[in-house]
């Protein structure tokens, strides 16, 4: 008898859950909308940004995070998932992360509402510690470009342009749409 466990199935952890959090994904985007589910996945961001936030600090035994150990953070727990994010500049305004690919890989094409799973986890971390934050995806592979470009911006309303964004505030990382835009 052909066992399972021998055949050439294309299957482990990181394929499983991979397909489980792409199909968790794309449940709201099929029950509410393309244009209602960010509102959902963004409370997904949120959650995993508020875990990364408590956990951090005490691994590196301080209070707060510094901006420095921000940008270190936001970009180590994308390389931990596999993403491809890298430190394109920060300053006391902006935290700027750049990807050249995405873990949902082919499947986020069009699927722009998974990118508020990013915007929530890096704008919840991001407020939790300087105290506040406004993320704007300027580029996006969802979107079609060939890169992710994500600016934390420090400072409320810090060089507003027409980018929509998301800004996340302090403790209760409340977010709200920045007056930029609808949110991402």
């Amino acid at each position: 008898m052909n066992r399972a466990a021998h055949a050439d199935v294309p299957l482990d952890r990181e394929v499983f859950m991979r397909t489980l959090v792409r199909e968790l994904a794309t449940s709201p985007e099929t029950v509410v909308g393309l244009e209602e589910a960010p509102g959902y996945l963004s409370l997904v961001g949120q959650s995993v940004g508020s875990q990364i936030n408590d956990t951090c600090p005490r691994a590196l035994s301080v209070r707060r995070l510094t901006r420095e150990q921000v940008a270190d953070v936001l970009v180590d727990l994308t390389q931990r998932a596999r993403g491809d994010f890298h430190l394109v500049s920060q300053d006391d305004e902006r935290i700027v992360l750049g990807s050249r690919s995405c873990p949902f890989a082919e499947k986020v094409l069009g699927r722009e509402s998974r990118c508020t799973m990013t915007s929530n986890t890096f704008g919840t971390i991001a407020a939790q510690n300087p105290g506040c934050a406004r993320v704007e995806l300027r580029e996006t592979i969802a979107r079609g470009h060939e890169r992710c470009r994500v600016t934390a911006h420090l400072r409320p309303y810090a060089d507003l342009d027409a980018e929509p964004s998301r800004e996340y505030f302090g403790d209760a990382a409340t977010t709200r749409p920045g007056p930029a835009g609808p949110g991402v």
